[in-house]
């Protein structure tokens, strides 16, 4: 393992801990309310760690050189973050077919 993949999994599974320990401090927080504030959160620190250097011929800038770029780019993350997660699908899916 890289240590770009130690990095990422250990921020993935500290996110993942955050989330468990505010559910688990206050039980009458609504979960849903938990996870929007978490990825509000993540999203902030993604958008700031994405501002281009400044360079408008930086390569590596390009694809978050303006903010339309930037939110491709997330959106394109969060696509293929969602789809890799094992809760992507569920049993209670309106679309599963029910024998």
């Amino acid at each position: 393992m890289t240590d770009s993949d130690t990095v990422f999994d250990g921020a993935f599974d500290r996110t993942v801990q955050l989330g468990n320990a505010l559910a688990e401090t206050d039980k009458d927080a609504d979960l849903w309310d938990i996870a929007d504030g978490v990825l509000a959160g993540a999203i902030q620190y993604w958008l700031y760690s994405r501002q281009p250097c400044g360079d408008p011929r930086c390569e590596d800038c390009l694809p978050v050189s303006t903010a339309e770029g930037r939110t491709a780019e997330l959106k394109r993350l969060m696509q293929q973050f969602a789809e890799e997660s094992e809760y992507y699908h569920s049993p209670a899916d309106s679309n599963v077919g029910r024998a």
